[in-house]
């Protein structure tokens, strides 16, 4: 049975979606659930949020296969196999698996592969190569016998993006109160789409070919794709409401994420306190985040050594509330409660 991977997508960036991830995957730690972290955005935006420079850049300079994402699958474009990944720990239940910078070259190993694996034959190397993130992953979650595998992606729709999301039981979309959160939403729905019945003819297409009788043991992901809901970052909040800037774009987030991404039928007058698909509204938390920073723990386990009194601990006090909830919410929607 395969490690449910979820990953958190908007091709639309600055929607403070590394920063939901880091701290998510702290709290499922907290809540004793086993988790690894996958940075597979070439920005390793993740990594940098989980280890210091001087240990970041021993991980890049060690020369170790499967020591990043990409060093675990770099042989494959040199016609070796998946090296094993060398998972960071992180805490006794959170574990990461660093990123690369150098991960963007493998873009154009996955687009050349892409219509190869809709060939004939010899189709075991496109859909290993294709299926590469999804290979790793798993081995990652087997290692430490992970209960969920939480992954960080870049902003776009490219062929690492889209390899990945092959990849993914489910979705989560972090959006911003902005036009372009909105239309980055018109964008996710028919791609998520296009990529799920794309891989549905190659899944087809390699169970009926005669390599695949061949090589019995080889797994290949669902490519499911299932959206959960989507997170709503909060700007500009003044005497606990939203300002106009605010309130203009995101009311029309329900609507629009049942249209794109569901092609379910708007309700009138929904908004995302209301909508059963909103996971959450994400507050800023703007004076935790140098405190937190400097400290490299997630905002809600900062302390008084930290700096952390007076209405500063009360806001410690209410993040650890929010993202308790929405990681509950979360490990309902896919299963992980269980």
């Amino acid at each position: 049975m395969s490690i449910p991977v979820l990953t958190f997508f908007n091709n639309k960036g600055g929607v403070g979606k590394t920063s939901l991830i880091y701290h998510l995957a702290w709290m499922f730690s907290l809540l004793d659930k086993r988790v690894v972290a996958v940075d597979l955005d070439p920005q390793a935006n993740l990594t940098a949020a989980f280890l210091t420079e001087d240990a970041i850049e021993g991980v890049w300079n060690s020369g170790q296969q499967g020591a990043t994402i990409y060093q675990c699958v770099k042989p494959l474009a040199e016609v070796n196999d998946i090296a094993p990944p060398i998972l960071q720990k992180i805490s006794p239940h959170l574990y990461l698996l660093p990123g690369d910078v150098a991960l963007s070259a493998y873009e154009d190993t996955l687009a050349a592969e892409w219509p190869k694996s809709m060939d004939d034959k010899q189709l075991y190397r496109p859909m290993r190569i294709l299926s590469a993130f999804w290979q790793v992953m798993q081995m990652a979650g087997q290692q430490v016998v992970a209960d969920i595998v939480l992954v960080d992606i870049g902003p776009n729709l490219g062929a690492i993006n889209r390899s990945v999301l092959l990849a993914t039981d489910y979705v989560a979309i972090p959006l911003g109160a902005d036009l372009f959160s909105l239309q980055g939403l018109s964008n996710l729905g028919p791609t998520l789409r296009s990529w799920r019945k794309l891989w549905q003819r190659r899944l087809d297409n390699w169970r009926d070919n005669r390599e695949s009788g061949e090589r019995p043991e080889f797994e290949l992901p669902e490519g499911r794709m299932q959206a959960i809901g989507y997170l709503c970052q909060q700007y500009g909040v003044r005497l606990e409401r939203p300002v106009r800037a605010y309130d203009q774009w995101v009311r029309r987030i329900p609507a629009r994420y049942r249209e794109t991404v569901l092609e379910e039928q708007a309700i009138a007058g929904m908004m995302p306190e209301n909508d059963p698909y909103c996971l959450a509204t994400i507050r800023h938390y703007r004076s935790l985040v140098p405190m937190a920073q400097e400290g490299r723990k997630p905002i809600f386990n900062l302390t008084p050594a930290d700096g952390a009194i007076g209405s500063h601990a009360n806001a410690v006090r209410d993040a650890k509330r929010d993202f308790k909830q929405l990681a509950e919410k979360i490990a309902g929607k896919t299963g992980l409660s269980h």
